[in-house]
């Protein structure tokens, strides 16, 4: 896959992993409280800073940044909105599968030997560490909520 359009693949799955944790954002803190809502906090901003590392590597790279997270981020919006439906434990769920895609996204990718040097660090040095570290965050807040 050419580098512009698996970083602008990335930048939609990370636009919608911002979308996807508002929406779950909003609910949370309307049905349980702040507590689980301040605990996702900086996975959502995470995210964001991820869309502006992407959005700046591919304008370096000479390409033009997708401003939506497509049908992808449509489906993943319905599933969340399912899954807050059923409550914080189904919304955390769906928030630790998104974060598990990400990770494989993310090891895949680097399994290209034609990956540019500069996105092959950006995956190594941040991308993929802070989906790691969500997907930790998420199974301890999955394991107090049961």
């Amino acid at each position: 896959m050419d580098n512009i359009k698996l970083l602008n693949k990335f930048l939609k799955d990370e636009l919608s992993a911002t979308e996807t944790y508002q929406q779950a954002l909003n609910k949370l803190r309307d049905d349980v409280g702040l507590s689980v809502a301040e605990s996702l906090m900086p996975l959502y901003e995470a995210h964001k800073d991820s869309v502006s590392s992407l959005q700046s590597l591919i304008q370096r790279l000479g390409g033009t940044p997708s401003e939506d997270s497509g049908s992808w981020g449509t489906w993943a919006k319905l599933v969340q909105g399912g899954a807050n439906l059923l409550g914080k434990q189904a919304a955390l769920k769906s928030l630790q599968e998104g974060e598990k895609k990400g990770v494989k996204d993310y090891e895949d990718a680097l399994e290209d030997a034609e990956l540019h040097t500069d996105i092959s660090s950006l995956i190594k040095t941040k991308l993929l560490p802070a989906q790691q570290s969500h997907l930790r965050i998420l199974d301890r807040l999955l394991e107090t909520a049961a």
